[in-house]
């Protein structure tokens, strides 16, 4: 699949894209009836694509046979309407064996994560990624940050490499993204995929999307998909009274409370899909869950996202 395909695959511009939490039974094992519907009311929410199995997924948690059960189950609650990418991540041979794995599962497309604890340098990156994107056919976003943060040079390198299609960025250095952009454009002919990846990437979007990077993840789609859409289609149709509206009512008050804990990133997102309505259970360790004053907050931020939404619906 070129990066055409993929564009045109993920429904540019459609819709979020969705990384579903990984739901957890009583017993702390993988719930993969309750992990299907999670995944089923997303894409019938309007998701251009499912990344299942990622950082919001809790890939850190899983074991192999837990992650190709899920992928599996994504694929198959997806029915074939949008497509299904997944995570892929550790050291190289784990994560050559991770992306064969998703393969297997039925993935349209991965999403590798930083390799594990080493800090390498820009050739070792390069070798690390090209093994992934040679273990299968599936298309290969590299994701930017933590350990693995490139050069201009390296993306351009990584750009043509055969099965590497994108690169998403949760560093934020927007300077390094404009000559990241910039040098991919210049160097390498055809189409190349860029999505911001901070947490929450509706609060940076408007300026991701002034350097050249069109798309984003979008956590908040777990619990709360019509603000996520509602904010989606204001951001494509130049809507800048909704955009703001929900960034100050909404987003940056969520924001704000995700800073107040370590790991809130995935643990606060899967206490919102709970507060909706699903029992998706708790996260794994380390991670921990919110303090409950910060759930209850949670809803407050929630009920005043959608009481923003239904003054704009007057």
């Amino acid at each position: 699949m070129t990066p055409a395909d993929l564009a045109a695959r993920l429904g540019i511009p459609s819709g979020p894209l969705f990384f579903p939490v990984t739901a957890y039974g009583p017993d702390g094992a993988v719930d993969l009836d309750t992990y299907r519907a999670h995944v089923r009311r997303g894409v019938e929410a309007g998701a251009a694509a499912v990344f299942a199995c990622c950082g919001t997924g809790e890939f850190h948690a899983l074991t192999p046979e837990e992650f190709e059960a899920c992928v599996r189950a994504a694929v198959e609650a997806t029915q074939g309407r949008v497509p299904v990418l997944a995570g892929t991540g550790y050291g190289t041979a784990l994560a050559v064996r991770y992306a064969k794995l998703a393969a297997s599962a039925g993935a349209d497309g991965l999403l590798a994560l930083p390799p594990y604890l080493v800090i390498a340098g820009q050739e070792g990156l390069l070798r690390h990624y090209r093994e992934i994107a040679g273990a299968t056919a599936l298309p290969v976003i590299v994701y930017q940050r933590d350990n693995a943060v490139f050069t201009p040079e390296t993306v351009v390198e990584l750009a043509r490499t055969e099965g590497v299609v994108g690169l998403k960025d949760g560093l934020g250095d927007l300077d390094l993204m404009q000559r990241t952009v910039s040098a991919v454009r210049s160097e390498v002919p055809g189409d190349f995929l860029y999505f911001n990846g901070l947490p929450t990437a509706e609060q940076t979007q408007l300026a991701y999307r002034a350097v050249g990077v069109p798309l984003y993840s979008s956590a908040v789609f777990c619990f709360a998909p019509e603000i996520a859409l509602a904010f989606h289609r204001a951001l494509e149709s130049g809507d800048r009274t909704t955009v703001d509206r929900l960034l100050d009512g909404f987003y940056r008050p969520f924001v704000e409370l995700r800073a107040q804990g370590r790991g809130y990133a995935v643990a606060l997102v899967k206490a919102g899909v709970r507060l909706r309505g699903l029992d998706v259970g708790e996260v794994r360790p380390p991670l921990h869950e919110p303090a409950e004053d910060h759930v209850k907050r949670l809803a407050q931020i929630v009920e005043r996202g959608y009481a923003l939404l239904a003054e704009e619906g007057k």
